[in-house]
């Protein structure tokens, strides 16, 4: 057992150089406000948009949205972690190398590019501290939605069609075919629906590429699956057992004036509402469930992820896992979990433990 004091000290660490940075501070302060003062010790370390690190904030009312205005981290003291495992888990001043604190286990609650994608969890495994999350493969390979893809693909779980773009900005004739109109173009490495398109005319295509290329130089090209928008929890216990929880139907993600389940949409605009338990038979809800925690196993995740879904007419197709998926408190997960008998901090409490564990 790690932990040498009565309370179980964690270290949140938030923002981040992503696109993310403002959705991850959120999620931070619903996690580091939801955290059983009783048993845990929570250490808030941010991230700024230049990667510096830093103290964190400990008021979670600054890192809330207030009039469509996001948070960001502000930087204070600059702090590092040891890479050292003699000195696991001790984060000490820039300025002096004097301790700021020692910490039991990292909540990396950070989106996207150098927090979601393997780089951060290879410094938490030099480093030799317990940490929330996926390890460095599954990190990366969740990230990179054609590495996602075609892991899925190999274990026979049902994906979309897809082109990836590397060192091209334009589609063939005969992958235009293949694809049909409308595509999304989006990022490849990417999240929150940042720089993704909604193409219905080719001739819009190369406008939507370069959006995407502006936030990572892999595009990936996706024929539109034509169902409704399912997403379903999977979460492991200390003791290794995987459950999915029950799972939720989107309503309403074309309501904004993106047209589609975009950046806005999700987190800004309020009109994207959620029937938790789906109205899916009883077979697609099992079905859903056991592609989530085969999906979980494909790419070799831990602790917890999301799976996205469209549920068609042919039954249900894998859209993208999630690793770190949102926690604010409008974010599907802790709310599919809730429904299945899960609250939020129980949830956080077994994601904890699963690290020590682990």
């Amino acid at each position: 057992m790690l932990v040498t004091t009565d309370r179980i000290r964690v270290a949140v660490v938030y923002g981040g150089r992503s696109s993310e940075h403002s959705v991850s501070c959120v999620s931070a302060g619903a996690i580091m406000s939801h955290l059983d003062p009783e048993r845990y010790e929570v250490i808030p370390v941010g991230i700024t948009l230049e990667g510096v690190w830093t103290v964190g904030e400990s008021d979670t009312e600054k890192l809330k949205t207030v009039d469509r205005i996001m948070p960001k981290v502000e930087l204070k003291d600059e702090v590092y972690l040891s890479l050292t495992p003699a000195q696991r888990g001790e984060f000490r001043y820039v300025r002096d190398g004097s301790l700021f604190a020692t910490v039991d286990v990292v909540f990396p609650v950070l989106h996207g590019r150098f927090g979601e994608d393997g780089t951060i969890q290879g410094m938490f495994e030099l480093s030799g501290v317990p940490y929330v999350g996926a390890g460095v493969l599954a990190s990366s390979c969740a990230m990179d939605k054609e590495y996602t893809k075609k892991l899925m693909a190999a274990e026979g779980l049902p994906v979309g069609r897809e082109v990836i773009l590397r060192g091209r900005e334009t589609l063939s004739e005969t992958e235009q075919a293949m694809l049909g109109l409308p595509v999304y173009v989006k990022p490849a490495r990417g999240g929150s629906s940042i720089g993704i398109s909604r193409v219905s005319s080719w001739a819009d295509l190369p406008a939507a590429i370069a959006l995407a290329k502006a936030h990572d130089e892999k595009v990936i090209v996706e024929a539109e699956i034509v169902g409704v928008e399912v997403e379903c929890g999977v979460l492991q216990y200390p003791d290794g057992r995987v459950v999915a929880s029950v799972p939720a139907q989107l309503v309403g993600t074309d309501a904004g004036e993106e047209g589609f389940y975009g950046f806005d949409t999700k987190y800004l605009d309020d009109v994207v509402t959620a029937e938790i338990p789906a109205p899916l038979s009883p077979e697609v809800t099992e079905l859903i469930q056991s592609l989530s925690i085969e999906t979980f196993h494909a790419l070799a995740c831990d602790g917890l992820a999301r799976v996205d879904f469209f549920v068609t007419a042919e039954g249900p197709v894998i859209n993208e896992i999630n690793t770190l998926p949102g926690f604010t408190p409008i974010s599907m997960y802790p709310q599919v979990f809730a429904a299945t008998g899960v609250g939020y901090e129980d949830l956080l409490d077994v994601l904890v433990q699963r690290a020590i564990a682990r």
